[in-house]
């Protein structure tokens, strides 16, 4: 069986059922945590396959359970790991307590098989984040290891049913259309663009249809939990509006003026649509638009609504005349040229390439320095000047913070960016980001194409 985007598309013109919303966790355990147990499960990912896939997933489901929460909440989570490796969970986009980010190795042990873990930590913004495997997590996370986390205004803007999470995954299907398990940890792909899939699904489900209402506003919570893929979508199209990225509200809905938009691995974005007909969001990348998710509209409001703006978080604002710069240069991967790497201490030479798998590097580092790559005293504004000397794009994602773009080399830059945790950057281009370093620990920085991470791109800071 060939997958293709014509496939896909004269699939849709089928029908399929209407589209089911991740579900919810609705309450805890009598000790107030709520359960969440990774294991194995099968599923189907293609429809027109007779063929389950061996995924593991969190609840029995991917992604796992919307865990729905209100600002300022104590979030609760008890992990029971059901694999045959060990596992953890970060909170992504989160600025949590530094113990709970959930990154083995550095803020935890890894969770062996068998055993629990508490995740015990406040919810300090609200906004569209969510959860995944951070052990291993270029195998865990592609075999369906995610689900979102939604932070609710103290008084919700959307009701339930205008207020929409779309979780978008790209899977690498074989032949018979089952998760192409075979693949993970090709040399190949953590040497150049990472895991890239062949069939999309939203919210684990393929080809889904929402029911939506003329007139009637509703925020789209878009999730990209891709290994490695650079969604390209076109909001323009759709006369969509921005209401948040990576969590954080903008002062008002704005209107996108350029397609396509680029949605990297981990990033997310809120979308206000008022829909008056029928529409699909599809990805623009190749020849032809592929529609993967469709939305039906029915007789709605008379008089469309008015449109809700969204309470700002308070994070504090970088102070650039008393920062500090600190610059990351990265180099490695297929194209670009001979580099020098340095893994565990040695400098890694012929063959050493292909046993490691150390292919990328920050500052000639492969992977977790035993120093950080800087320290900063609590409330010290950081600038990061990262300077992309590869030939790949790199979704550069900041544990524990959110910052500012304040330069990207090539392009013009607002003088006032929105907040992010993760950035793109594209090859053999610079970028500068900036934040407050107030949140104390050791605190992860990577690339979120996640074969990158695991073939070198990691590195650390350490507030103190």
């Amino acid at each position: 069986m060939r997958i293709n985007r014509r496939q896909f598309l004269s699939s849709a013109a089928g029908g399929v059922a209407l589209a089911a919303l991740p579900r919810t966790v609705l309450s805890a355990k009598d000790d107030g945590f709520i359960e969440l147990i990774a294991g194995p499960m099968k599923q189907k990912l293609h429809p027109s396959s007779p063929v389950r896939s061996d995924l593991w997933t969190y609840n029995n489901m991917t992604p796992g359970p919307e865990i729905r929460v209100s600002q300022g909440a104590r979030v609760r989570v008890r992990l029971t790991n059901n694999l045959e490796e060990p596992t953890t969970v970060h909170w992504h986009g989160i600025r949590i307590d530094n113990r709970m980010d959930g990154v083995a190795g550095l803020t935890q042990d890894a969770v062996p098989p068998g055993e629990t873990f508490d995740y015990e930590f406040v919810a300090p913004d609200a906004g569209t984040y969510w959860y995944h495997a951070h052990n291993k997590s270029w195998n865990q996370v592609a075999r369906g290891l995610y689900g979102p986390l939604i932070v609710e205004e103290a008084e919700p803007t959307y009701d339930r049913d205008h207020d929409l999470t779309l979780v978008i995954d790209d899977w690498r299907l074989n032949s018979d259309g089952a998760l192409d398990l075979s693949s993970l940890g090709s040399l190949m792909d953590w040497s150049h663009g990472g895991r890239l899939g062949n069939w999309m699904t939203v919210n684990g489900e393929s080809l889904p249809t929402f029911d939506l209402r003329a007139g009637e506003s509703y925020r789209l919570r878009l999730i990209n939990a891709s290994n490695s893929r650079v969604l390209e979508l076109d909001p323009v199209k759709l006369g969509a509006r921005v209401l948040a990225y990576d969590g954080q509200p903008l002062p008002a809905p704005t209107l996108l003026d350029y397609s396509p938009f680029l949605l990297g691995p981990a990033q997310r974005v809120d979308l206000l649509v008022v829909p008056d007909e029928d529409f699909a969001l599809e990805e623009v990348s190749g020849d032809e638009p592929f529609a993967f998710a469709a939305f039906s509209v029915s007789v709605g409001a008379a008089e469309p609504e008015p449109v809700p703006t969204l309470p700002l978080n308070a994070i504090p604002e970088p102070d650039l005349s008393k920062a500090v710069t600190v610059r990351l240069n990265m180099t490695g991967g297929a194209m670009g040229g001979f580099t020098d790497i340095v893994y565990q201490g040695k400098k890694i030479e012929g063959e050493d390439f292909r046993r490691t798998r150390q292919v990328w590097a920050f500052n000639g580092v492969a992977n977790l320095a035993e120093e950080p790559l800087f320290r900063a005293s609590r409330g010290e504004t950081i600038v990061l000047e990262t300077v992309n000397d590869t030939g790949w794009v790199h979704a550069m994602h900041l544990h524990g913070h959110h910052f500012r773009v304040t330069e990207r080399s090539g392009a013009t830059v607002d003088e006032e960016q929105p907040w992010r945790d993760t950035f793109l950057i594209g090859p053999q281009q610079t970028t500068k980001i900036a934040f407050v370093a107030d949140n104390p620990g050791m605190w992860l920085l990577h690339c979120h194409m996640l074969e990158h991470a695991a073939a070198g791109m990691n590195t650390w800071f350490e507030v103190g």
